[in-house]
């Protein structure tokens, strides 16, 4: 799965797209110049339990690390993801 990344400076998102299709997609909008929230994530049927989700989780945090972000879940899966992963916590 290749995950792609667009952001305008204001919000952003990361997605995966099949076919000229859009089957998994997480947004988030800009808190200032040093943070993200993540405000939606939402993966079509076809990808369901595939880890999909998640993988679109990481790169936020991996795009959080690179940029020296931090990132606030307001979407319930985003939130689940990090509530698991102690491992995610320093980007929160």
């Amino acid at each position: 799965m290749e995950i792609q990344h667009k952001d305008n400076g204001k919000k952003g998102t990361f997605f995966i797209e099949q076919n000229g299709e859009i089957v998994a997609e997480m947004t988030y909008v800009w808190t200032g110049k040093t943070g993200i929230i993540i405000d939606h994530t939402n993966v079509d049927e076809k990808l369901k339990g595939q880890g999909a989700g998640k993988q679109l989780v990481i790169k936020a945090i991996e795009f959080a690390r690179e940029n020296d972000l931090k990132i606030m879940p307001l979407c319930t899966f985003a939130k689940s993801v990090f509530d698991k992963e102690i491992a995610f916590r320093d980007v929160l």
